[in-house]
């Protein structure tokens, strides 16, 4: 009897300790879709901005977000995966490959204003890449690669052993073992790391605002040697910058980024759903 109450007593004090967590940020998004909403038409999202950005639309802000989060994958998922295969299948378990973890570690809970320093004084001035959007995704990239070596060296971590001796024993080699193998029933948590960390990149305004932001751009960008707008930074100039700005506009701006963010969230959940039904255990 006493041990049941203190499961309902256990049970109780999680669930209010989750609601606690969930309610704040459902109000939240419920204030922003509310606030929001009304600014959300097809002249919005496919018009440019006029008459101070207080008029028109955030289409260059949409485009250069969706470019520089393409970039930030470019750069980061290569060397995010290759690094979390080399870590998890054949590096050898000992004090160097501790130290490279806990740095990893380390790195993924910098502030992401430091990155952006970093960008400029590497990539802006040092590499002489300017303020552009080859300089941004290098950024974002760097950035963003220590929560997908994470999340992606566990991923591989999580497949049974019993999966590589097999296929080793039938005559496979380490590599066709990983490839055919390790690999496809890993793929699910490597998709959900890969999402976080570009879900991340895309909604970061300090990086960008050092190596790639512009206030206003009058045109497209035509290569990655050009600045771009971005909806992060255009929502912190609409909200600081811009006199008379309508509170529609600025909360219309953020549900479109809002939106944007959570969507990459439910493509990742929807394919991870559909990796783990073939998965075999």
């Amino acid at each position: 009897m006493k041990r049941q109450q203190t499961q309902k007593l256990a049970i109780a004090v999680i669930t209010g300790a989750a609601a606690l967590v969930v309610i704040p940020i459902v109000l939240v998004i419920l204030y922003i879709v509310v606030q929001g909403i009304g600014a959300l038409s097809w002249e919005f999202l496919t018009a440019r901005p006029r008459n101070g950005m207080t008029e028109g639309g955030i289409m260059p802000a949409i485009l250069g977000t969706l470019i520089l989060t393409l970039g930030t994958a470019i750069v980061c998922l290569p060397l995010a995966i290759g690094a979390a295969i080399y870590l998890a299948e054949y590096a050898k378990d000992n004090r160097l490959t501790r130290w490279v973890r806990l740095a990893i570690v380390n790195l993924a809970g910098i502030p992401s204003i430091v990155y952006g320093l970093f960008g400029l004084g590497a990539f802006v001035l040092f590499l002489q890449f300017g303020t552009s959007i080859l300089a941004g995704s290098l950024t974002l990239g760097i950035m963003t690669l220590p929560v997908v070596i994470s999340t992606a060296e566990e991923a591989i971590l999580s497949v049974p052993q019993e999966f590589r001796l097999v296929s080793q024993s039938l005559g496979a080699t380490r590599w066709q073992t990983i490839r055919h193998q390790v690999l496809p029933h890993a793929m699910p948590g490597i998709i959900t790391g890969i999402i976080l960390g570009l879900s991340r990149a895309a909604g970061e305004t300090a990086p960008i605002l050092f190596t790639v932001a512009a206030f206003y751009l009058p045109s497209l960008p035509s290569s990655v040697s050009d600045q771009t707008m971005a909806l992060p930074y255009h929502l912190y100039v609409i909200t600081t910058q811009v006199p008379g700005m309508p509170l529609s506009v600025q909360y219309g701006t953020a549900l479109v980024l809002l939106l944007l963010v959570l969507s990459l969230t439910l493509v990742a959940t929807v394919i991870r759903t559909r990796m783990r039904r073939r998965r075999d255990w």
